[in-house]
């Protein structure tokens, strides 16, 4: 499991270590049943506090993204296919609206808007 901390990017550790975990299940980096490191590790790996790390993984099981295993540790848990990509979805909107309301406000038309996706999907998708 590779997960990188930025300090400079405004986003408190324990959500940078949640969504990239997120990241890594939605994509099959991570399947169902692998077993995710220690907290005690994970905070020693990343040079952060125990406490972040905790947090990190509870809010992590809180949303049904890992399952925690008395005296085995946390585990990545079977998730539904639909499931992902409702997640997934949720986030795109959620990105969406920050674009529009930026777009908005430069006076870029949806047109504009429309085009800039489909290239940079395209860029994505091909590459």
């Amino acid at each position: 499991m590779n997960i990188i901390i930025s300090n400079s990017s405004g986003v408190p550790i324990y959500e940078q270590i949640e969504e990239q975990i997120k990241t890594q299940i939605m994509s099959g980096d991570l399947s169902a049943g692998d077993a995710l490191p220690s907290m005690r590790m994970l905070a020693k790996e990343l040079k952060i506090s125990i406490i972040t790390t905790k947090r990190a993984y509870e809010d992590l099981e809180k949303d049904g993204y890992i399952t925690n295993v008395q005296g085995k540790g946390c585990f990545v848990k079977a998730m539904n296919s639909e499931l992902i990509k409702e997640n997934m979805l949720f986030s795109i909107q959620e990105l969406f609206e920050t674009a529009v309301d930026k777009a908005i406000i430069g006076k870029i038309s949806l047109d504009e808007l429309n085009e800039t996706l489909s290239v940079i999907y395209k860029e994505k998708d091909n590459g």
